[in-house]
């Protein structure tokens, strides 16, 4: 029995007549009667009562003609998922996130790969970059996150996004009654830098930053995240440079200043990363959407 004999019994059955099966079939009544018999043979029950008007069901051809739609259904069915799933249009996309991007650009950009493919299930995971990376090597992730990342001869790299840098500072500091605050003033506050973890990341970016501005910092805590580092400004350990998405976190206590005379690269970059080995129709669908969004970013801040 194979597809072909279900295709031609249900026409038959839905006929109730050889004729209209075979014309609906787009062949002649003699190929048509001989399959019929056939799938009755192999079935070993009569699934037909010939009549004078044509052809009618009986009790077996009628269980039948229920299972053969069922059937026929889910050979469709996964005949369209299969076609759904090479069009990067259904399967499991896992993602790495890290840093202050999830506060803003990563959450929209994965709304608007959902809204686009609804049917892939998104799940994402926490992961630091060295962490990400290996889980990309490892397949357990289709798409990373992050900053910074040092060229990788296995890795691929797509720009998301560009941010300014903003200063977070306790409200009751002198320098937060400032709309604007001249870079070179932080040279005498302590500074909470961020991430710990794989360098180079941005608080090399941040220390690179000072350097050209003619001073070095004066650090006073290194944090994982830019909630943390955000948390100990509230708690006067100092201020921290944080990407343009970290001012999503309110804080008790704490500002945003935006900062003047700062050098040409007084920004940041968000990135995807991703396998170079990947041909899968979901990342490449994924990385379309990447392109799509991009062109929706507004500028970096400039002062």
């Amino acid at each position: 029995m194979d597809l072909r004999h279900l295709r031609y019994f249900v026409a038959v059955a839905e006929e109730e007549n050889i004729g209209r099966a075979a014309a609906r079939l787009h062949i002649s009544q003699p190929p048509l009667t001989r399959q019929i018999q056939q799938l009755e043979e192999e079935l070993g029950v009569t699934l037909f009562i010939r009549t004078p008007r044509g052809m009618a069901l009986t009790q077996a051809g009628e269980l039948f003609l229920e299972e053969a739609r069922n059937i026929r259904a889910l050979v469709e069915q996964a005949t369209e998922r299969t076609q759904r799933a090479g069009q990067g249009k259904l399967g499991r996309l896992d993602v790495g996130i890290f840093g202050s991007a999830i506060l803003d650009a990563i959450p929209k950009l994965l709304l608007a790969f959902r809204n686009r493919y609804p049917d892939v299930k998104v799940v994402l995971h926490t992961l630091t970059k060295a962490e990400q990376i290996e889980a990309l090597r490892q397949r357990r992730i289709t798409v990373g996150f992050n900053r910074m990342l040092a060229p990788l001869d296995d890795i691929g790299v797509c720009q998301v996004s560009t941010e300014g840098l903003l200063v977070a500072i306790q409200a009751d500091d002198p320098l937060a009654r400032q709309p604007v605050i001249r870079f070179a003033e932080l040279q005498h506050h302590p500074m909470i830098v961020f991430p710990t973890g794989a360098r180079p990341s941005f608080i090399d970016k941040v220390i690179g930053l000072c350097g050209t501005a003619g001073f070095q910092p004066s650090i006073s805590q290194e944090v994982g995240d830019a909630v943390t580092g955000v948390a100990l400004v509230a708690s006067g350990f100092g201020v921290c440079l944080v990407p343009e998405s970290a001012t999503t976190l309110q804080f008790p206590g704490v500002v945003y200043r935006a900062l003047a005379d700062t050098p040409p690269n007084f920004f940041v970059d968000l990135s995807c990363i991703y396998r170079k080995d990947d041909q899968s129709p979901l990342l490449g669908a994924f990385l379309e959407t990447v392109e799509d969004f991009k062109k929706t970013c507004p500028a970096p801040l400039r002062v």
